[in-house]
């Protein structure tokens, strides 16, 4: 969506149910539940579809309130980040949105948030309307592992969007290989020129790709040139290995692909978008086959410890995962 902000380009959604997100707790979910909030396909509506509870809405949606007070839910995030902002979507909620919202974070080290648990704001109070889309920039360095969404005083929202940055403790790391790029790890997506298939984020979770939706795709090219994505690793280092696989994607797999990295010391994402098209090469261009691991290693070439890379598919197509591992260090 080219009306959505950088955020949500920049960073996976934290609150993404296949990444593993799930519900704590609720007020009260009559109508629907939490977790139907946090499913990562876009909100539904089918028409004449009820359950005992009255119509079925896809996201969660709490009775009309007839008492004081307003309605809340926990989510305990899928990994811990720093939140950059957020989507309330209140997508096929018409006479039933809540008419304000706003959302807290906390961060335990262990376990679920309890009544002694320090909340703080992400987002204040805000108003929302029926059926659209609620993008909300976050400024807050705090990491949190679990958010809070207050509606004020019930009502339903389809989709809780929370794009942050992963942030992994590396203070134990040593010199084994390890997955530099895993978004587990802290890994993310900086930018990349095309995704109308598939969101970039997909090539560095976990796991192999369970379909040819979870993968970076990109359109078919039309004019000259190489599709391209920009990955910053979680910690530098030294890459060793690499793996490039194009699972599923079998009649639009990229013909080809190459590899550029470099040691970024300061800078903007922008400004690293314009410096990649002269980092060094890291991995020349290798053919790819379809629906297949490629891994290479004696292809690399020794450019030391890196922080980002830049991963080139030529001309276009898709990729459900890219690993790239290697030594923790710094350069």
């Amino acid at each position: 969506d080219s009306s959505a902000p950088a955020f949500t380009q920049r960073y996976p959604n934290l609150a993404s149910a296949k990444l593993g997100a799930r519900p704590v707790s609720a007020t009260d979910e009559w109508f629907a539940p939490v977790e139907r909030m946090l499913s990562d396909a876009p909100a539904v509506f089918i028409d004449g579809k009820f359950d005992d509870h009255g119509k079925w809405m896809d996201g969660w949606e709490t009775r009309r309130k007839r008492t004081e007070g307003n309605d809340h839910c926990v989510i305990r995030l899928a990994l811990p980040g720093i939140v950059r902002g957020v989507d309330i979507d209140t997508r096929h909620f018409t006479g039933n949105f809540p008419p304000a919202a706003a959302l807290d974070g906390c961060c335990v080290a262990a376990g679920d948030p309890h009544a002694d648990t320090a909340w703080f704001p992400l987002v204040v109070p805000t108003s929302l309307g029926g059926n659209a889309q609620h993008f909300v920039a976050v400024d807050e360095p705090r990491v949190v592992s679990h958010v809070r969404l207050s509606i004020y005083p019930d009502g339903g929202v389809a989709r809780l969007r929370v794009y942050g940055q992963v942030v992994a403790d590396w203070s134990g790391a040593g010199a084994e290989l390890t997955e530099l790029s895993a978004m587990r790890l802290g890994g993310r997506i900086v930018a990349c020129n095309n995704s109308h298939f598939g969101p970039p984020h997909a090539m560095l979770a976990a796991g192999r790709g369970v379909n040819m939706g979870d993968g970076w795709e990109t359109r078919r090219r039309r004019e000259p040139g190489n599709d391209w994505a920009i990955i910053e690793l979680g910690h530098p280092g030294v890459i060793e290995r690499v793996e490039i696989d194009t699972a599923h994607f079998k009649g639009n797999f990229p013909d080809a692909a190459s590899l550029q990295a470099a040691y970024v010391r300061a800078g903007t994402d922008q400004s690293v978008i314009t410096q990649a098209m002269f980092w060094a090469e890291l991995l020349p261009a290798q053919k790819l086959s379809a629906d297949a691991i490629h891994t290479f290693s004696a292809e690399l070439k020794a450019l030391g410890a890196v922080t980002h890379v830049r991963l080139n598919i030529f001309p276009d197509g898709g990729v459900s995962r890219l690993r790239l591992f290697g030594r923790a260090q710094r350069g």
